[in-house]
């Protein structure tokens, strides 16, 4: 008789996650097969739910790209792993390895990717596949609830204040210190940033300024845009924008500094103007940067490894999952929600198993 495992699925976009009993995965070659510990609720997880982007997954799916855990089964033609070993899945599941973008370090460019909890079935399970060139290598003592959001959350914004070519003693505005922000407000002090963050909630605020942040601002305050520019001595250096507000894009290019750089990692519905003018005249950058490569998500890792960042957690069954995304759709999440896997093993579910979901 074939395992089975607890996961959450979306079987219709729209429609609330089904906790269903689906057969364990068999790993491939070049595959390990990961029993979950955690795994962090994310935007884009409520996003691929909803089906809200022009390239959508297809139904049914596991959602889930922020996961840890411990190899507990290896596929053929994998080697440097052993059982029990702590391993991160990321977004980026697995590249073609051969294409220009991949063979210049910038495997997230790929076409051809595979994306955990979207084109691949994710971490809101018991069990889930890593790529074994691809996976995260995590210590053996890791707390895999804290860890998890650096393995989404944590490289992206890394790898987004890089984007922004903001050097040490500069200054960089975070606009949106939820999820992702708070995680950002604490790489850029690492990296010698001086921060402002911008949010509308007080609450999320006060939390930046716990972390470290020089200064924030309320960003529905009309006078936000000329604070920053004051704070600043003239704008930042580097934006970056994590909240899925199109306003937040467009104010982000009214305070940014002259030759600075804006990064855009969140990602709202729809589109928002640009003002050419002042981007040509000013010599704007706008750049889009999603997720991160193998080698910054290495970095990312050493940096919470080392205590120099860590997210603000609250942790939930994965039972929870619906409200847990009720609470995003509402902006009620301070920091990140984790999905705790182990609270999930000696409960009963309903079963649907479905052999879609064995193929991954």
């Amino acid at each position: 008789m074939q395992k089975t495992m607890k996961a959450a699925v979306v079987s219709e976009f729209g429609a609330p996650l089904r906790i269903d009993e689906l057969p364990v995965p068999t790993p491939g070659a070049g595959e390990l097969l990961v029993e979950v510990m955690a795994c962090g609720v994310c935007h884009t997880d409520l996003h691929a739910a909803e089906g809200d982007w022009p390239v959508k997954p297809a139904p049914p799916f596991v959602p889930g790209h922020e996961t840890a855990g411990r190899v507990v089964g290896i596929g053929p033609n994998v080697d440097g792993y052993k059982i029990g070993d702590a391993v991160g899945i990321a977004w980026l599941h697995d590249a073609c390895g051969k294409c220009e973008y991949c063979i210049t370090g910038w495997e997230t460019l790929c076409p051809s990717q595979r994306n955990s909890g979207y084109s691949v079935n994710g971490g809101f399970a018991q069990y889930a596949i890593a790529s074994a060139a691809y996976a995260g290598r995590l210590p053996g003592d890791v707390d895999f609830a804290s860890i998890a959001p650096i393995i989404c959350a944590g490289v992206t914004t890394y790898k987004g204040i890089k984007e922004t070519q903001a050097q040490p003693g500069q200054w960089i505005a975070i606009s949106g210190l939820g999820g992702l922000g708070h995680i950002a407000v604490q790489y850029a002090k690492a990296m010698g940033l001086r921060v402002i963050g911008l949010d509308i909630a007080a609450d999320k605020l006060a939390l930046a300024r716990s972390l470290g942040a020089d200064a924030t601002f309320d960003a529905s305050s009309p006078d936000a845009i000329a604070q920053v520019i004051d704070a600043t001595g003239g704008g930042a250096h580097g934006v970056l924008v994590t909240a899925v507000s199109r306003p937040a894009f467009s104010q982000a290019l009214q305070y940014v500094r002259r030759g600075g750089t804006v990064a855009l990692n969140g990602l709202p519905p729809g589109d928002f103007p640009t003002p050419i003018f002042d981007v040509v005249l000013k010599r704007i950058t706008i750049r889009g940067s999603i997720v991160g490569t193998r080698y910054d998500l290495s970095q990312a890792i050493a940096f919470a490894v080392q205590g120099k960042v860590k997210a603000n957690i609250h942790t939930a069954a994965l039972d929870d999952v619906n409200d847990v995304f009720d609470q995003l759709k509402a902006g009620k999440v301070d920091g990140r929600v984790v999905l705790d896997l182990t609270k999930a093993r000696t409960q009963k579910t309903r079963s649907h198993a479905d052999d879609r979901y064995a193929t991954v």
